[in-house]
Parts: C-alpha cells; sequence; structure tokens
C-alpha cells in the first residue's frame, strides 16, 4: 500500500534530535496571555505565534497550564525550523458560534512539526449544538472545528485532547505524512456533525492508540484520501469508522488505500463502512483492509451502502445508481455483537457492482430475540475464505 506508517513518526524524531540543542522557547505568557479562563489571549497567542515561526533556532511555542479563552488563531508557515508545540494548558473557544468564521484554531503551511503536552482543545460546543444548522437551514460548514490541519507535511500530533467542538473536531485537508497518537476525543453521542478526525485530499494519514468518543463518524476518510493508516483506535458512540460519503460532488478525487487495523467499535450506529451516494459521478475507491476488530453492541458492523442518503428516504432507491467503482476490499477476523440482524450488509451500486470483496473469518452475533443475525448482499462479487457468523452467500455481480 506504499507507506509506511510509522516512517513519519521516526523521521520527526530523528528532526527532534538534530535542533534539540538549537531550541528557542516562547511561551505565550510573556506575551500577555493569562490563563484565567477570564481575559481574551487571543492577540497574545498572535504575537507570540509570529515570533515563533520566525525564529531559525527550533521554536517551541509553549501554553502552560492553565484555562486560555482564545478567538480564532491561524499557525500559518511556512517557518524558519522546526515547530514544537507544547500545549499543556486548556485552549477554551467562545460558546457563541457567531463569534467565529467557520475557523478557530488553524495550523497552516507548516512543514515539520509536533504537538504535544497533554493539553485541550476545548470547543464549548452545546450552544452551537442546539442551533444544529446543518439540520434545519442546510448550512454544513459554518461552525468552527477544533483544530484545521492544512497542507501540513511531516507532522506528528500526540497526547492532546479535543473536547465538545462545535462540529468536526479535527479536519485534515491536503496533508502529506501526518501521525495522529494518543489522541482523545470527546462529545456526546447525540452532538451533531462532530466527526473525530476527518480528512480529504491527504496522503499518509496515520491515526494510531487513541479514543474517539463522538456524535458522528469516529473517522471519516473523504475523496482524495491515500494510504491511511487507522490502528489501535477505540471508538463510539458515534457512527464509526467511515470512509466517505462519496460521490456527492464533480470532480472528486479517487480514495485508495486505507487499513483499519486492532481497532474497538462500542455502541456505535455503524463499525467499519463505505457510503456512497446514489446518481454520484464516476470515481473509484479501492485497497482497503478491514482487519482484527471487536464490535460491541454495534447496529450495522460491516456495511458497505452506495445508497447513502440520509434525508432522502425511499426514494433514494429509484434514483440512477452510484458511479462509484469499489473494489479490493477485505473484511478480516471481526467479531462481536450486532444491534440489528443484518450483522454484514453490502450493498453496491447495480450500476457499478463491487469487485474483489474478500470476506474472510467473521463472527457477529446479533443481540435481539427475533431470530438469528443473517447478511445482505446485493450486487457484488465476492471471494469468501475461513468461516463466517452470519452465514454470507457469494453472489453475482448483478444480482442480488
Amino acid at each position: 500500500m506504499g507507506l509506511n506508517p510509522y516512517v513519519g513518526y521516526f523521521s520527526l524524531l530523528f528532526l527532534l534530535e538534530v535542533f534539540a540543542a538549537e531550541a528557542a522557547d516562547f511561551n505565550v505568557v510573556d506575551y500577555g496571555a493569562v490563563g484565567d479562563g477570564v481575559k481574551d489571549s487571543t492577540q497574545a497567542f498572535i504575537d507570540t505565534w509570529k515570533l515563533a515561526c520566525a525564529s531559525k533556532a527550533t521554536p517551541s511555542y509553549i501554553v502552560p497550564k492553565g484555562s486560555f479563552r482564545v478567538g480564532q488563531v491561524t499557525f500559518e508557515g511556512p517557518c524558519k525550523g522546526f515547530m514544537n508545540f507544547a500545549i499543556q494548558g486548556n485552549i477554551r473557544a467562545e460558546s457563541d458560534p457567531s463569534k467565529f468564521n467557520e475557523n478557530w484554531i488553524v495550523f497552516e503551511k507548516i512543514k515539520g512539526m509536533q504537538l504535544s503536552g497533554g493539553g485541550t482543545f476545548d470547543g464549548q460546543g452545546s450552544v452551537a449544538w442546539k442551533k444544529d444548522l446543518c439540520k434545519q437551514e442546510g448550512k454544513c460548514n459554518t461552525l468552527p472545528p477544533n483544530a484545521r490541519f492544512d497542507f501540513i507535511e511531516d507532522a506528528l500530533i500526540t497526547d492532546i485532547t479535543s473536547l465538545n467542538s462545535k462540529q468536526f473536531h479535527i479536519n485534515i485537508l491536503s496533508c502529506k505524512n501526518i501521525t495522529f497518537s494518543s489522541v482523545t476525543i470527546k462529545a456526546p453521542g447525540d452532538s451533531p456533525n462532530t466527526d473525530g478526525i476527518h480528512m480529504g485530499s491527504s496522503n499518509g494519514v496515520n491515526i494510531t492508540n487513541s479514543v474517539i468518543a463522538t456524535g458522528d463518524d469516529c473517522v471519516s476518510i473523504g475523496p482524495g484520501s491515500q494510504n491511511v493508516y487507522v490502528v489501535g483506535v477505540t471508538c463510539g458512540p458515534g457512527h464509526g469508522i467511515s470512509v466517505g460519503s462519496l460521490g456527492k460532488y464533480k470532480n472528486e478525487e479517487d480514495v485508495r488505500g486505507v487499513t483499519v487495523r486492532n481497532c474497538t467499535i462500542t455502541g456505535a450506529s455503524n463499525g467499519v463502512r463505505i457510503k456512497t451516494w446514489p446518481k454520484s459521478p464516476a470515481s473509484e475507491a479501492s485497497d482497503f483492509i478491514f482487519d482484527d476488530i471487536v464490535m460491541e453492541n454495534v447496529m450495522n458492523p460491516i456495511n458497505i451502502d452506495q445508497i447513502y442518503c440520509p434525508d432522502g428516504g425511499s426514494s433514494c432507491e429509484e434514483m440512477d445508481p452510484s458511479k462509484v467503482k469499489i473494489s479490493d476490499v477485505t473484511f478480516n477476523n471481526i467479531r462481536g455483537t450486532s444491534q440489528t440482524r443484518n450483522a454484514i450488509r453490502i450493498v453496491c451500486s447495480k450500476g457499478v457492482p463491487c469487485e474483489d470483496v474478500r470476506i474472510g473469518e467473521v463472527n457477529l452475533k446479533y443481540t435481539g430475540s427475533d431470530g438469528p443475525a443473517k447478511s445482505v448482499v446485493e450486487f457484488a462479487d465476492l471471494i469468501l475464505s475461513g468461516s463466517q457468523v452470519p452465514p454470507v452467500t457469494n453472489s453475482a455481480p448483478n444480482s442480488s
């Protein structure tokens, strides 16, 4: 599948050793920030960044312990040297969503950075959730994520918490070789549109040993994502680990090379899922491995849904079929319990059926009392090996 998920991590360690002797500290408190949770420290954060980014040494941008009230801040590069962010305190957003212009904390155009320190990005999203403009008015991109990473290369984000974001917690766009390790993401299960980590148009995204509990997808893998590794993640509540939705817009980039392994998904509405819209433009999604995954009381543990249309009802099935071509998908060593009888649901496009869907060892038991678990397969070319519970029938590509 190309990139090794740990190449970036060890490259960053090497860079840290090289520049350690030339480190310089830039503490936001020294430039006017106050960690009392009351004073607005936005300008102090901005002023500190300007100095740190311009430093020819290896700067450490330090947010010490305390609670810092901060408005919109963009940490924009390129910078002179490798950037080290030591976030030890709690960075708190204004609760009023009208105070923001779609963004809150943005990391942009930085090559070589580490973000760590045990601190928290607190989006204070409860006020925004009550308004929920996405459902009420269709304005789904007007609320700020807790943190955006745009055009970042060679980055390690570790030992950081994202709490109660107004929208997505972490949004990754056009990044290369970026690793999230030991990250904690928290929001109530009913908080709308609060995806844990969403990505698009990025190559080499690694998410390891993290805990994500939120109101939408724990991990959302959008168009243009390549060489993605999700390993050792605990997910739930939420909507599971999802590829897509794909095919909503014209000229979407293909998705290629996604591995999800050694994860536990608990109490989620989906387990591992690939979802595409009906009546979609043509694109491709290929090279997926879903392996060694525990499902605990999950509604749809294994799910390929090419009639994804959450607000359209039955009319979606009457639309033209999806033209997103899904191929080379492996489900193996997936076990646990399902809240629904359809523990395995593979509903592909009748226009471009799924190819090379491999199902190995699966053991999923239905927790209800109205019969055993079952599988649903439509328009998929299956390759079966090992044993499957519930049983799976090998479906011809153009039949159900």
